[in-house]
């Protein structure tokens, strides 16, 4: 049976490209980021072994708010995305779902993943979503269009959800929550700094006032990124200071954290694109093999 033809826009479209252009709403590649820090803070939170259950519970309540906050944020970025190459194809900008669709496909999905965490998991856990997706939508959002500073205020609900996580093993905060809380935190600062660098062009014909657009010859994000590298730096080794990790873990994020410094220099520096493709990718690997890290040594010891 062939596939049923559904309208969009005043065309019909293959039901398989609908259901793919709603997927695409949800950025699924940030999704398991999302997935991935969560289930971070779970594992290092846990008293003893996980409780698989509510670890489930914890990442499914999870991938479908974060799922409709990202579906939502494509709503109200929906303007700017048609002016950049790398975002006009986008399904709302592209015209494949209008705007009242999207609308309702992500308010739905975050607020399913609201009642799941209240239902499943607990009220505190559900309470560092709401907040997550509240200043990403109505902080963070926004003040793309406004200030350099949204990088930093984008950084915080970025960094809310290995919280999530503990909250969800423990049934409360503790100091470890906010050590994973710096740690993505100060991450996200190169991170985004170095995408912006490379998509400097884009960004500045979408209006979006991040550092490389505001400052483009005088260097302030190269700047930026190398001395949130070396606070990185430090704040990734604090989990083997404090007792959240050990010896292995220490070692690692040594060798990780340095390596980062010196690309985050490195584009401090020269300021080049392709020195801030290094510094991404850098980002990149660096994030999920710190985390590697800490649950095998957590595992270990």
């Amino acid at each position: 049976m062939m596939p049923r033809a559904v309208t969009i826009g005043g065309e019909a479209a293959p039901a398989g490209r609908r259901w793919a252009d709603f997927l695409a709403l949800t950025k699924p590649r940030v999704v398991l980021m999302v997935l991935v820090t969560t289930a971070v803070g779970f594992h290092v939170g846990s008293l003893g072994p996980s409780d698989p259950f509510r670890f489930l519970h914890t990442l499914l309540a999870t991938a479908l708010s974060a799922g409709g906050v990202l579906a939502l944020n494509q709503l109200l970025e929906r303007d700017t995305d048609a002016l950049m190459a790398r975002t006009r194809s986008r399904p709302l900008p592209d015209g494949r779902i209008q705007p009242a669709q999207a609308l309702v496909f992500g308010m739905s999905l975050a607020l399913a993943g609201l009642a799941y965490f209240v239902i499943a998991v607990d009220g505190l856990s559900a309470l560092v979503t709401a907040i997550t997706a509240g200043t990403y939508l109505f902080a963070y959002t926004p003040l793309k269009r406004r200030s350099s500073l949204c990088t930093v205020v984008g950084a915080i609900p970025g960094a809310l959800p290995p919280v999530t996580g503990w909250a969800a093993a423990r049934g409360e905060f503790g100091f470890g929550a906010w050590v994973l809380f710096g740690i993505l935190f100060l991450w996200q600062l190169p991170h985004t700094l170095a995408i912006a660098s490379v998509y400097r062009a884009d960004y500045a014909c979408a209006g979006l006032c991040v550092l490389p657009v505001v400052d483009p010859a005088g260097g302030s994000a190269g700047r930026q990124a190398a001395v949130s590298c070396l606070a990185l730096l430090a704040m990734g080794l604090l989990p083997a200071l404090v007792g959240m990790a050990g010896w292995l873990y220490f070692l690692g994020a040594g060798v990780l954290g340095t390596g980062l410094l010196l690309c985050g220099l490195c584009l401090a520096r020269f300021d080049s694109p392709a020195a801030a493709r290094r510094l991404m990718f850098a980002t990149l690997v660096y994030l999920p093999a710190l985390f590697v890290l800490m649950a095998l040594d957590k595992l270990a010891f």
